[in-house]
């Protein structure tokens, strides 16, 4: 499946593909490239891992008419079309990034708030037995563990 790609700059910042590339991707599947899609689309690109109303602020930073519930229904067409995905990090509303980002675990801090990206491989042990024992298929794109990082564990935060 086709995906829009996104890539970590050195400056911190994210790099989008063009514009052309999404509108490729919606028309293949019966959509135009609206420019409030472009708008979300960019704006989960920029962001990384963000919440709909981080998008909406984002896009929000160039269109002031764009609301919330556009953001959401974009951001439903666009994970239905597999241009973007989400995760639940936190309690709360999910957070979404660009489908084309390579595939990952997140790894949650309970103090500092830090989201880590680790390889799904991480699991491959008990997707493994989960699979083995119950019959179960982990999507481990969708896995937020929970807990604490190394400088917070060293601090005693949390």
């Amino acid at each position: 499946m086709a995906a829009i790609t996104s890539a970590d700059r050195h400056d911190g910042t994210r790099s989008v593909a063009a514009p052309s590339e999404w509108q490729a991707l919606l028309r293949a599947r019966g959509y135009r490239l609206t420019p409030q899609r472009q708008l979300v689309l960019e704006a989960v690109a920029r962001l990384g891992h963000a919440t709909p109303e981080a998008v909406a602020g984002e896009v929000h930073r160039t269109a002031t008419a764009v609301n919330i519930s556009t953001v959401y229904r974009t951001l439903d067409l666009l994970e239905e079309l597999g241009l973007v995905t989400h995760a639940h990090l936190r309690h709360g509303a999910p957070t979404y990034h660009a489908a084309g980002e390579h595939q990952h675990v997140h790894l949650v801090c309970g103090g500092c708030e830090a989201v880590i990206e680790v390889e799904p491989e991480v699991l491959a042990d008990l997707v493994a037995t989960l699979r083995d024992a119950h019959g179960f298929t982990v999507d481990v794109h969708h896995v937020a563990l929970a807990g604490r990082c190394a400088d917070c564990t060293a601090a005693g935060r949390g």
